[in-house]
């Protein structure tokens, strides 16, 4: 079984990939930040830990724990947010290498791993090959813009604080270029995909 890892900038179209992956047979697609979300629903990992961390402020009507509620409290404190990671990140890492596990048991040929930090997180160290979901800064603007309604000031900063296109393609075995028509880049991917 393959793992191949997909990271990209914001507006680059990895979520039109992934939906075109999870259609193909022997596939088994994991998006790191879904796992995030939920380890940290009541009765799994992270629940308690965070619970305890931050306190009850942090719960909603539901007794869930309130995402926003936490993301205002990181914000304001600094460290908080390394406190919070500590948790988070080696319960998701933990429960990625179950699910690769589990995916090569059943017989998957191809295991792929979704994350927005893929590289920062460095869930790359357990992927075989990292695929870079590239769109030319134009395009991307455009698709943020148009899907959901960012500002520029509001992709600017998000622009600002992921990996440059020179970083991630530094940093990735093979680069899709989503830019233009999307019968292109299923072809790049079918490609890549027949000689692994």
């Amino acid at each position: 079984m393959k793992i191949i890892g997909i990271t990209g900038g914001v507006g680059s179209g990895k979520s039109e990939v992934i939906r075109y992956l999870e259609k193909r047979e022997n596939v088994q697609v994991l998006l790191a930040d879904e796992v995030g979300h939920l380890l940290m629903k009541k009765g799994y990992s992270c629940y308690q830990p965070v619970l305890e961390l931050f306190g009850k402020d942090i719960l909603g009507p539901d007794g869930e724990l309130d995402r926003g509620a936490i993301a205002a409290l990181v914000y304001r404190e600094g460290s908080a947010l390394k406190q919070l990671n500590g948790i988070i990140h080696p319960a998701v890492r933990n429960y990625i290498e179950s699910e690769i596990k589990k995916a090569r048991e059943a017989g998957r040929k191809f295991f792929f791993l979704e994350a927005a930090l893929l590289l920062e997180e460095h869930y790359d160290e357990i992927c075989q090959e990292v695929w870079y979901i590239y769109a030319r800064e134009n395009v991307r603007r455009e698709r943020l813009m148009k899907s959901r309604h960012y500002t520029q000031e509001k992709i600017e900063q998000i622009m600002a604080n992921q990996l440059s296109e020179q970083e991630f393609s530094d940093r990735c075995d093979v680069i899709i270029d989503n830019s233009g028509d999307f019968e292109k880049t299923k072809r790049e991917i079918e490609n890549r995909m027949s000689v692994l």
